[in-house]
């Protein structure tokens, strides 16, 4: 994910947080733990520890995991997810 489309999906929940509070504050934790991946990792390069490491590279990911797990339970019509065409838009 590139960082205009997290971008866009947050700006999307910023616009909906009175309709949906919980996708709102759902997606501020991914945020959240992409954050923590980003702060961690220089610290543990610096100590020399690999899992933490590891669990850093992990949470790089997280926003990516987010939006594919939401992107298919929508698809199969499990959970409906208005802010998909915001990211289909910018990749076009």
């Amino acid at each position: 994910m590139t960082l205009h489309q997290l971008h866009l999906i947050k700006r999307w929940h910023q616009a909906h947080k009175a309709d949906r509070p919980i996708e709102y504050h759902v997606y501020d934790l991914v945020l959240t733990a992409w954050i923590l991946g980003w702060a961690g990792a220089p610290a543990a390069l610096l100590l020399g520890e690999t899992l933490p490491l590891f669990a850093c590279g992990l949470l790089f990911l997280v926003p990516a995991f987010y939006v594919t797990i939401r992107w298919r339970l929508h698809v199969r019509g499990r959970l409906r997810c208005d802010w998909l065409n915001v990211i289909e838009t910018a990749r076009a």
